[in-house]
């Protein structure tokens, strides 16, 4: 039971909806969904945290990166069906739309991804 609260704790808040709905899409980096939801380093790392505390995600180093994808292969057998109702649920949303067209001009940067990701 405190599994299933805990995910849904974490559904509870809408940029963890928009990074699900961003990571949907593909990996991403935290810069990457920095760039994508237009919010500071400090909320995306916050919200990326509590996600893969929740059992959502999974996360890779990749250089000085650290890639955060959906992980389908740990999470129990309600999580794949919340993650694909989070889809479903925002494809007709703007907001959602908008943060999926800013993924597809998202870069991988540096230490100083602040300047771009805030552009």
């Amino acid at each position: 039971m405190r599994d299933l609260l805990k995910a849904f704790k974490a559904l509870s808040d809408d940029t963890r909806l928009r990074i699900l709905n961003v990571l949907l899409e593909r990996e991403c980096c935290v810069c990457e969904v920095m760039q994508a939801l237009s919010i500071s380093q400090s909320r995306t790392s916050r919200n990326l945290g509590i996600l893969n505390d929740a059992g959502f995600l999974k996360s890779h180093r990749d250089g000085m990166w650290t890639v955060y994808a959906i992980d389908y292969d740990a999470i129990r057998q309600y999580r794949p069906k919340l993650v694909e109702l989070v889809g479903l649920a925002l494809e007709g949303n703007s907001e959602a739309q908008k943060d999926r067209e800013r993924l597809r001009k998202a870069e991988r940067v540096g230490p100083g991804c602040a300047a771009v990701c805030t552009r």
